[in-house]
């Protein structure tokens, strides 16, 4: 899988819209908050409740997957998208991350089921 395969992956999703909230640096979004960091040719992502959560990627990757700036400490993650991961592997790291974020939204803001 590709950088632009997972942009199209994450935008998917139901209920996901692209953002750019800093110049350049492209999020996808579902009821309003980031559920994938897209900028550049990797994949910001939540891996976890809390760091120690996000850190058994990190341990099966290392150096591919490493703690995100600023917000590592809350379980999100920055994956190098060079093949190392499979791409199922990808896809369910995605989905986990989507999955986190909207079970937090509020029910008048999570994607209708389909």
């Amino acid at each position: 899988m590709n950088h632009e395969e997972l942009v199209a992956y994450c935008l998917a999703k139901p209920g996901a819209t692209p953002d750019e909230p800093w110049e350049g640096d492209l999020v996808a979004k579902v009821g309003g908050k980031i559920f994938a960091f897209l900028g550049g040719d990797g994949l910001g992502v939540k891996c976890g409740r809390d760091a120690d959560e996000a850190a058994e990627p990190r341990l099966r990757y290392p150096g591919t997957v490493e703690v995100m700036a600023y917000i590592g400490r809350h379980g999100w993650n920055r994956v190098t998208v060079d093949g190392t991961i499979p791409d199922d592997e990808l896809c369910e790291l995605v989905d986990d991350s989507y999955a986190a974020v909207v079970a937090k939204l509020p029910k008048r803001l999570r994607p209708q089921a389909t």
